[in-house]
């Protein structure tokens, strides 16, 4: 579940980045449409290893609950973090990023 938890933080900052003002104000700049577009890809793509994660720990029955729990959990925590504390939010998605490869290994 934890490895779920760092991709769906990863994939919802991601996503929080691709959109213009959130770039710029976090990263001084606006994002090119290329970049934009990665970070989108990036974004879904996260979402999506984190419900393989999910699901490939606990099975389909209560994986997909788990995930959703998790996708909830991980919006929170940036929704809360972004107001008050952006670069927060900003280096706690690359830590999760960095971290993420380190738990699945954990686990298996």
């Amino acid at each position: 579940m934890l490895l779920a938890l760092l991709l769906c933080y990863g994939g919802f900052t991601a996503l929080c980045l691709s959109m213009d003002r959130r770039h710029a104000e976090l990263l001084g700049r606006k994002p090119s449409a290329a970049r934009r577009r990665a970070l989108k890809v990036g974004g879904g793509s996260l979402l999506a290893f984190s419900l393989w994660a999910a699901v490939a720990s606990t099975g389909w029955g209560l994986g997909v609950v788990e995930w959703c729990a998790v996708l909830m959990l991980s919006a929170l925590l940036l929704v809360l973090l972004l107001p008050y504390r952006p670069r927060l939010a900003m280096a706690l998605g690359g830590l999760s990023l960095l971290a993420s490869p380190v738990v699945a290994f954990a686990q298996s």
